[in-house]
């Protein structure tokens, strides 16, 4: 179980990479896809999965409270946007997106450091 975490980590890490260097190949790209079903079900089925992955290995880990409150909150969020119709998932993207843009450095370098932490607190 911790190897899928570790590759959840490190799929942040990269993707977290790209927000960094290439801001606006990162954001052009998003944007190309925003729309798309295939899109919303991935960004629920992810967070359900990662939280999944979280909560079941959280007590073998370094951090064990860190990791089942993170896990229950990636599934409680991987649910509410699966709910979501897709029209309200596009907007609430859309929004976001539009809001912090400017903050998508920031937010890289955020991700980074939650990447590398889950890595850490499992290895």
């Amino acid at each position: 179980m911790n190897i899928i975490i570790i590759l959840f980590g490190l799929l942040i890490i990269v993707m977290a990479g790209i927000m960094a260097v290439r801001p606006k190949l990162f954001a052009d790209t998003m944007l190309q896809y925003f729309g798309s079903v295939w899109l919303h079900v991935l960004a629920a089925a992810v967070r359900i999965a990662m939280g999944i992955a979280l909560v079941l290995y959280a007590d073998q880990s370094r951090f064990p409270l860190a990791l089942h409150i993170i896990g229950w909150l990636a599934i409680a969020a991987g649910v509410i946007i699966a709910l979501l119709p897709h029209a309200k998932f596009t907007r609430l993207f859309l929004w976001f997106f539009e809001k912090f843009a400017p903050y998508t450095r920031i937010a890289a370098i955020v991700a980074v450091l939650f990447g590398g932490f889950l890595i850490y607190a499992v290895i």
